[in-house]
């Protein structure tokens, strides 16, 4: 009986034992397959992260070329600002894609697309470059032909001006053999020169005008200005009214007188007839038409 009994124990314990090591096997497996799948899992972790270190590489790399470009043309900046937001919008999405760790294929494919835009991007500076040096090139010629136009228009309105003034001058009268000197009026008509300032009855201007067939024809005044020795100019009649303009400014007269002129010689006879002391001395006598200085003389009394 008892060995029976001994024999059942031992075959539980058989049993056990076979259980256990059957278990130890299992175990043992399990461990070997985790250990290969942890393994496998680590491998690929770290192959993901080197492929997103490779991919945000590669990334920035395009971003700071991107930028340097910028950099570079700023000028031209504005004409590619649309092309500009198309990349960075490309970027962040990328951007996106790595810091999610998504498929390599996918975000290797999305990178090629933003490199060739980016290369369309720099085709388009090449190709702006090459017209703004085309048409600075137009503008430096369009500049130059200007500045030679410039010249020559300049040239031209000082010929003409000078031309003008020489036909100024040339028509300009002249007065010739201007002759002053004191008079004294004998038998009421008789007239006889003198130069003694205490018999004097008037002052006698005689004068020609020239011949000028470029000067304008038609009415014209004349001025005479009588200096006394003190320089004082001699007039009659309210001073506020007794001048003429030449060159800007107001000039006192002493006599005026207005003419018809023909363009042919002429000859002109004035008097200056105030009753009044004559002091002695020189007396000038400048002759004006209109607002030009056309002859002078000068007289001296005793």
């Amino acid at each position: 009986m008892e060995n029976e009994e001994k024999k059942s124990k031992n075959k539980i314990y058989l049993i056990l034992i076979i259980v256990l090591a059957l278990s130890n096997i299992v175990l043992l497996w399990l461990y070997i397959s985790t250990k290969s799948e942890v393994k496998t899992i680590i491998v690929k972790q770290e192959q993901t992260v080197t492929k997103n270190t490779e991919l945000q590489h590669e990334l920035d790399s395009l971003l700071s070329e991107h930028e340097k470009i910028k950099t570079e043309y700023g000028s031209l900046d504005g004409k590619l600002k649309q092309k500009d937001s198309i990349i960075m919008a490309n970027a962040q999405e990328i951007q996106k894609l790595i810091s999610r760790q998504a498929d390599y294929k996918q975000v290797k494919k999305k990178l090629d697309y933003l490199r060739g835009i980016t290369q369309g991007y720099v085709s388009q500076i090449d190709s702006l470059l090459k017209i703004n040096n085309i048409l600075t090139t137009e503008n430096v010629k369009i500049k130059g032909d200007l500045k030679t136009e410039q010249n020559k228009t300049t040239e031209l309105i000082k010929d003409k001006e000078q031309l003008n003034e020489k036909v100024t001058i040339a028509s300009n009268l002249k007065a010739y053999n201007v002759k002053a000197a004191g008079i004294r009026v004998k038998g009421g008509s008789k007239e006889s020169i003198t130069d003694k300032s205490k018999k004097i009855d008037k002052i006698k201007i005689s004068f020609t005008l020239s011949e000028n067939l470029i000067s304008s024809s038609g009415n014209k005044t004349v001025y005479l200005r009588i200096a006394g020795p003190d320089n004082v100019i001699l007039y009659s009649g309210d001073a506020e009214y007794s001048f003429f303009i030449f060159n800007g400014q107001k000039m006192q007269y002493s006599l005026k007188k207005d003419i018809v002129y023909q363009n042919k010689a002429m000859d002109i006879t004035m008097y200056w007839d105030n009753t009044e002391n004559y002091s002695p001395g020189t007396y000038k006598v400048v002759v004006y038409v209109d607002s030009y200085k056309v002859g002078e003389s000068d007289f001296t009394l005793n």
